[in-house]
């Protein structure tokens, strides 16, 4: 199935049509951060394709849980497809997984997977498309439909035992992240992500819930204000434009009132309240710094009361919150940075 011509964009087409994201990771070997990208936990059936040139990859039938947050799979749907270098960042010696005709960056393939392959592709994906089995023929992959719809392998209690989700004892996970991801929180979250999404280093931003006890929040329970939750940004931001620390007092500090509880400009409620949803131990010790160091400037005039804790799970908001102000230009906003 290999006899179909596919071609690599050109590098200002790919910047054109690829989110941030997506261009870091295929064209500059960026790894995504697990357990918050598109399609690590899809269970749709269909088939996963190159976003740069279209490529077929995997199909949803090979996929399988891994435990380590980002798509698996037991094989390539077309091994021609793929091609594999040597990898010695981060001093260790992996696999490097591309594409073949886009030598977009997929990924690392390790051997540690499940039987019968023994092989697990840990991919990105913001390298990958989906396409549900019902759009196979209309997008002219008609001819991979039976590789996506033959039965499934059935799932291993054994999946989740390898590197990334369970590395030998002193041994760090065969997967890295190089891309790191901050959860903020600091009144009604549209001006928030039309500020942050523009920060040099940020390479994806949604909004949504973060904080709260309830189950599926929808804005409709959120704005209640007694579900716990704090509407909230989500930010995927490399570290080597930008760090934890520049971001939180460059950029959060400077463009909320950090000082008023359950309250942003006329925003009434806990759903308003400012917080960092830490990501780990390292996150939270970066915060209380930024935080300290902030509150001591006394520019502000009145203690900060920003909380710092443990990051949950963090529910996106309805699409027509999504780069709201972007979509609807003189929307409502209260946020502006400070001096």
């Amino acid at each position: 199935m290999s006899n179909t011509s596919y071609q690599k964009p050109s590098d200002a087409e790919l910047k054109q049509r690829l989110s941030p994201l997506q261009y870091e990771v295929t064209q500059n070997d960026a790894t995504e951060p697990p357990f918050q990208n598109a399609f690590w936990n899809n269970h749709e059936a269909g088939l996963y394709v190159d976003v740069t040139t279209g490529e077929p990859l995997f199909s949803s039938r090979d996929k399988f849980e891994s435990g380590t947050g980002w798509p698996s799979f037991t094989q390539a749907v077309d091994p021609a497809r793929v091609t594999s270098i040597t990898d010695t960042t981060f001093g260790m010696r992996r696999t490097e997984v591309r594409s073949k005709a886009g030598s977009a960056h997929l990924g690392h393939v390790f051997e540690d997977g499940p039987q019968p392959s023994g092989l697990r592709y840990c991919i990105n994906s913001a390298s990958l498309r989906f396409i549900p089995t019902a759009r196979l023929e209309a997008e002219g992959y008609g001819a991979y439909l039976s590789q996506v719809t033959g039965e499934a392998r059935a799932p291993s209690a054994e999946d989740n035992q390898n590197s990334c989700a369970s590395p030998a004892a002193g041994a760090a996970p065969g997967c890295e992240a190089t891309l790191e991801t901050a959860v903020l929180a600091g009144g009604c979250f549209w001006g928030m992500e039309e500020i942050l999404r523009k920060v040099p280093g940020v390479l994806e931003t949604d909004v949504g819930y973060a904080g709260g006890k309830t189950k599926d929040p929808t804005y409709q329970t959120v704005k209640r204000g007694d579900t716990g939750h704090a509407e909230s940004i989500r930010i995927v931001f490399d570290p080597k434009k930008i760090s934890y620390a520049e971001l939180l007092e460059k950029w959060f500090f400077r463009m909320h009132d950090p000082t008023t509880v359950d309250r942003q400009g006329n925003d009434r409620g806990s759903q308003y309240r400012s917080a960092i949803f830490v990501q780990n131990a390292e996150q939270r010790s970066v915060a209380e710094g930024v935080k300290k160091k902030v509150d001591q400037t006394g520019k502000w005039g009145a203690p900060i009361v920003t909380q710092i804790v443990d990051a949950g799970p963090f529910t996106p908001a309805e699409g027509y919150h999504q780069d709201y102000l972007k979509e609807n230009p003189g929307g409502y906003t209260c946020h502006f940075l400070r001096d």
